[in-house]
């Protein structure tokens, strides 16, 4: 989950895009999924409860939620349960071709 912060204060600070963050990880560490892209999946409201409770036991300002993930889930943009997270899935990508297998 620090990882998933970080990710979120690299955003917030301008360092890089969310695009670029994800892109880095993925290659850099040869995960499937980036941090922002993961943190969609878990949930952001998840996300933050686990950094708040992370921060309470342990103390440290590496377990602060950062501010942007804060700003996401008090706007009810909690990930791809919601459709909109840090990446919008409410876009339809239109009819699929049937599964010819049913």
């Amino acid at each position: 989950m620090p990882m998933i912060n970080e990710a979120f204060y690299a955003l917030f600070t301008g360092v890089a895009t969310k695009e670029d963050i994800d892109t880095g990880m993925k290659l850099g560490t040869n995960h499937p999924m980036g941090p922002l892209e993961l943190a969609d999946f878990i949930g952001l409201d998840v996300c933050l409860s686990i950094m708040r409770v992370l921060h309470s036991g342990l103390g440290g300002s590496k377990y602060v939620p950062c501010p942007l993930l804060v700003q996401y889930v008090d706007a009810g943009q909690l990930g791809r349960k919601q459709g909109l997270g840090v990446y919008d899935y409410r876009k339809s990508p239109g009819p699929t071709k049937p599964n010819s297998r049913l």
